[in-house]
């Protein structure tokens, strides 16, 4: 965390206050009552807003959180590279086409049927990217539900994902985190950029990060099991080229040899399967 801290750095506190003061008038009468989260994010500092009788939740991006965003761009292109694909992650050049971005990625989201908040704006106050949207009252992320619910939603995420991957799209920063639940709803928080030409590649790192997302909750096997579900054999061997890139990334945290050996076997016991009915159906 100190080191998450270090590079996220820190907003000077009258240039939040002035967000704080914006917003409030945009939105509300004027008076703003503001709550630090204490949230897993490397790229924003977000906060509360409760402003004339509503809640928002509030993004605010420096030009650090940019130049991180950049260094963590390259190196997840670097990541690509050694997969033996082509890069596919895009940086954005300032805060307020960082949050611009992630506005329109979650308009598109909600435009095809994955749950996401509902986005607010995106604008620039005092040189700062301030995104604003629609805050979930008593959310809880994915990976502080009890275990069986884990395991009950695990197919629920693949299936979100399937929509996006089917819709072109891809969310690019999949992480436990970035899964809310509501009400026994899924909503998919903080995508990222992915550049077009690499989309079919990026919905590979996306299973991947899924399934390393799940795996230190549910299990290597409940994991993969979830994502057959939903995915194809292919799909699914081809995400675990992935997983040895998504494990050098300090967010996520799993058994990379462990899961890439059950999907292995699942695979291959799929396939046996398979050729066992194809065999019985050729037999006069």
């Amino acid at each position: 965390m100190d080191v998450q801290r270090l590079l996220r750095g820190t907003v000077e506190w009258d240039r939040l206050e002035a967000v704080a003061r914006h917003l409030a008038a945009r939105y509300g009468d004027g008076e703003a009552h503001v709550e630090f989260i204490d949230a897993d994010n490397w790229l924003s500092t977000p906060f509360l807003l409760h402003t004339g009788g509503e809640e928002f939740f509030v993004k605010v991006v420096s030009r650090q959180n940019s130049l991180v965003h950049a260094l963590f761009t390259a190196g997840r292109n670097i990541g690509a590279f050694s997969s033996g694909t082509e890069g596919f992650f895009g940086h954005f050049g300032t805060p307020a086409e960082m949050v611009r971005h992630e506005l329109e990625a979650t308009e598109r989201m909600r435009a095809i049927g994955v749950n996401a908040p509902e986005p607010v704006e995106a604008l620039e106050v005092d040189g700062l990217g301030v995104l604003v949207v629609e805050y979930l009252p008593a959310f809880r992320p994915l990976d502080e539900l009890d275990v069986a619910l884990e395991r009950e939603l695990a197919p629920d995420l693949f299936r979100a994902l399937r929509r996006l991957h089917d819709e072109g799209l891809a969310h690019g920063d999949l992480r436990a985190e970035n899964v809310l639940i509501l009400d026994g709803d899924l909503y998919f928080i903080d995508a990222t950029s992915v550049r077009e030409p690499g989309v079919l590649d990026a919905r590979e790192y996306d299973l991947a990060c899924g399934l390393a997302a799940l795996e230190p909750l549910i299990g290597a096997a409940d994991a993969v099991a979830a994502a057959l579900t939903v995915y194809d054999a292919e799909d699914v061997l081809g995400a675990r080229e992935y997983l040895d890139f998504v494990a050098i990334r300090p967010d996520h945290d799993f058994d990379a040899p462990g899961l890439k050996g059950e999907i292995e076997k699942r695979v291959a016991e799929r396939s046996e399967a398979t050729e066992r009915a194809n065999g019985e159906r050729r037999e006069p």
